[in-house]
């Protein structure tokens, strides 16, 4: 997994405050946990931070830590540890590539060509235009449908190189691509037809 980038110090805002319609969401999700518990909603109070900010500056754990009455190195230990978070700014489509043992048995070094065919990013890092974004991940969880990208929120499934060259391509041209299995399958379906349960409700003689 390759290391993900975080800030210098001169791309690091000096203070962060949520906006008043997004700390009213924060404000319900720590009304969530039990009295003397409120700490643990860190993680969703930063996934807040993120998707109001594009990333997570140390000023907004910072903030997150002081609203939650925690030491900010706590706060800051869970930003780092998970890849879903974002400590330095990405590219509008934010590459994650799972390398784990399923997806690279099925072509995660594929697809990591043509993300640098296409995009030059070898890695991590973002591309020059600023329309992508890359670093590698451990497990997503869609190991049925191997290999795969997360691009923002969502999962591409049954990539190859060419089509995963036609995705970014896509992307990129501003057009809306269904997230989900890129073959003829539905969701995690064996890709070669039903091999279990042929007979349906209704059809059995």
């Amino acid at each position: 997994m390759s290391a993900r980038p975080v800030a210098p110090d001169e791309q690091q805002p000096e203070s962060f405050e949520f906006e008043p319609d997004v700390w009213a969401e924060a404000e319900k999700i720590i009304a969530r946990y039990p009295e003397g518990r409120q700490q643990s909603a860190v993680m969703p109070l930063l996934d807040l931070a993120q998707r109001q900010h594009g990333w997570i500056p140390k000023a907004a754990v910072r903030t997150i830590a002081d609203k939650l009455g925690m030491p900010f190195i706590r706060a800051y230990e869970v930003a780092t540890f998970y890849t879903m978070y974002n400590l330095a700014p990405v590219g509008e489509f934010h590459l994650q590539l799972c390398r784990t043992t399923p997806c690279w048995l099925r072509g995660a070094d594929d697809l990591r060509r043509a993300i640098k065919d296409r995009t030059g990013l070898e890695v991590a890092g973002t591309s020059d235009d600023g329309k992508f974004s890359l670093v590698e991940v451990e497990c997503l969880g869609a190991c049925c449908n191997a290999p795969m990208i997360q691009i923002n929120d969502d999962f591409y499934e049954d990539l190859d190189y060419d089509r995963c060259v036609t995705l970014l391509d896509k992307l990129a041209a501003g057009e809306t691509v269904e997230p989900g299995p890129t073959i003829d399958r539905k969701f995690s379906a064996p890709a070669e037809g039903r091999k279990t349960l042929l007979e349906q409700a209704g059809e059995a003689s």
